[in-house]
């Protein structure tokens, strides 16, 4: 059941103040890296219930005539077709997407930088697809010995082999379509270019997790180690400020990691670096707007477990090595938790052992958890997501939202004209027939109405998911976890 536990109009008022007293600090250009999600930061809004997606990008608009974007892609990024969970799209596409988003509400993108650069073919075509549509792409390459080699990077050998990245505005927010993308390293690249140059400019960064300001082991920050398995991402004690201010605060290994290269590279601008520790660096205000603490707990205990469930997947798809799996178990262990505290998983189970087929189960707003099981004309998530939506709009079950004659005509298509094995409805395909059921039958009507309320609901299934459901239901808001099982033994799947 949702229960709001973060206050989003208070975090817009402080973090926009913070960053602008941030901005006056250096007088110049302020490289400001952006981490998590600007427009649509799903992760944030799971584990602060209250937080909205797109709040970031609200309080960038109050900044849009001072600010420059720069759009950062990994070059490994690319090569490895990586992708965003969350939306089903690669690094690459999704900075597409972000250009046109941000353009879209006004917010002026300055250029792309392709990062980790070695001469990828992909990354070649990537820059010559950018440059045809008119964007200006720079290159920044591996730095032998990065981040610990200091007298090396910060040298003509190190970031000065980069190529300069000419912006217009005082406000430089660096962000990418996700972690691990080189947005700190572009940041620091262009303090030592902007040195050499001339140019007074400073750094600092918007990083929403770990949150500094909670404990190492709150379920908020062990719900950002298990969204970043894959990048191998640790939370630690920030030895820095807790040796400058005998304060204890919560970074993350890569920040603590590259300090000494901003130090070194601040002392090279100023004569001293500004900054004591990394979590100085940071502007992040998300811990002061926590209104409800035991509320974003069992949100992020949540998070966790679904991150378990991607991890197991994809480790059955071949997409991540065991090492992944363990450490999302690990971080299970100490959050405390287990897939049992899922409360769609063991009825989504119970249902596949009396059906003996797959099977499906969502938990709607009170707590009601519902089922659905795979038949000769539905699949366990089209079956369960009907029956959601008849226990929302108080229909009797036995009350066929969808006539068996509406049905067999489209399964009969899809197997006899199109040619598919499967003559089952898919997600998408339910809610179009349901939809056009709604025009002339009530009940369909009135079902269709609370499709909205999906939004939030927990999901579990048996068996692993079409890419076509999966898809449905994330547009749907459901949280998807699937066990990793394939539904059939056949070695090819979609």
């Amino acid at each position: 059941m949702f229960k709001e536990g973060f206050d989003n109009q208070k975090y817009l008022t402080l973090q926009t103040e913070r960053i602008r007293d941030r901005l006056s600090k250096f007088g110049g250009k302020l490289y400001l890296e952006f981490g998590g999600k600007l427009f649509d930061d799903y992760h944030a809004s799971r584990v602060l219930p209250g937080f909205k997606p797109d709040s970031k990008i609200n309080m960038l608009l109050q900044l849009r005539d001072k600010a420059e974007i720069i759009i950062v892609v990994s070059a490994v990024a690319i090569e490895q077709n990586k992708m965003r969970a969350d939306l089903g799209i690669t690094y690459d596409m999704d900075a597409l997407r972000l250009i046109d988003a941000f353009r879209d509400r006004g917010l002026y993108v300055g250029s792309v930088v392709v990062t980790h650069y070695s001469g990828q073919a992909a990354a070649d075509a990537f820059i010559m697809r950018l440059t045809n549509l008119g964007l200006r792409v720079f290159k920044h390459f591996p730095i032998e010995g990065y981040p610990t080699n200091v007298k090396h990077v910060v040298s003509d050998e190190g970031y000065g082999k980069n190529e300069y990245i000419e912006t217009t505005r005082q406000l430089i927010v660096v962000t990418a379509p996700g972690p691990g993308s080189g947005k700190m390293a572009t940041c620091l690249s262009q303090l030592y270019h902007d040195n050499k140059r001339g140019v007074k400019s400073g750094y600092a960064k918007f990083e929403t997790f770990p949150v500094w300001n909670l404990p190492l082991i709150h379920p908020v920050n062990l719900a950002y180690e298990a969204a970043t398995v894959d990048l191998a991402d640790v939370n630690m004690i920030d030895p820095f400020h807790l040796e400058a201010y005998g304060v204890t605060t919560v970074n993350y290994n890569r920040d603590v990691e590259v300090f000494p290269v901003l130090r070194r590279l601040f002392e090279g601008i100023y004569g001293e670096c500004p900054y004591k520790s990394p979590t100085d660096m940071g502007v992040n205000m998300v811990g002061f707007c926590i209104t409800d603490d035991e509320a974003v707990s069992e949100a992020s205990r949540a998070e966790i477990i679904r991150r378990y469930y991607g991890s197991c997947v994809k480790h059955r798809k071949g997409l991540c090595s065991s090492d992944e799996v363990y450490k999302a178990e690990l971080i299970m262990n100490r959050a405390k938790i287990s897939v049992e505290d899922r409360p769609v998983v063991a009825p989504a189970l119970r249902k596949a052992a009396e059906t003996d087929g797959p099977s499906a189960a969502i938990e709607l707003p009170d707590g009601t958890v519902v089922t659905g099981r795979t038949s000769e004309l539905l699949g366990s998530c089209s079956a369960a997501i009907l029956n959601a939506l008849k226990t929302l709009a108080g229909i009797d079950d036995s009350i066929h939202l969808i006539s068996p004659s509406v049905i067999e005509p489209i399964c009969h298509l899809k197997t006899g004209t199109l040619g598919s094995r499967n003559p089952r409805l898919h997600v998408n395909e339910i809610l179009i027939a349901l939809s056009i059921s709604a025009a002339t039958d009530p009940h369909a009507a009135a079902a269709y109405e609370k499709l909205a309320e999906l939004r939030g609901c927990e999901a579990h299934s048996t068996v692993i998911v079409s890419s076509v459901d999966a898809d449905t239901m994330r547009k749907l808001g459901l949280n998807l976890t699937c066990e990793p099982v394939y539904e059939s033994k056949r070695l090819f799947h979609r």
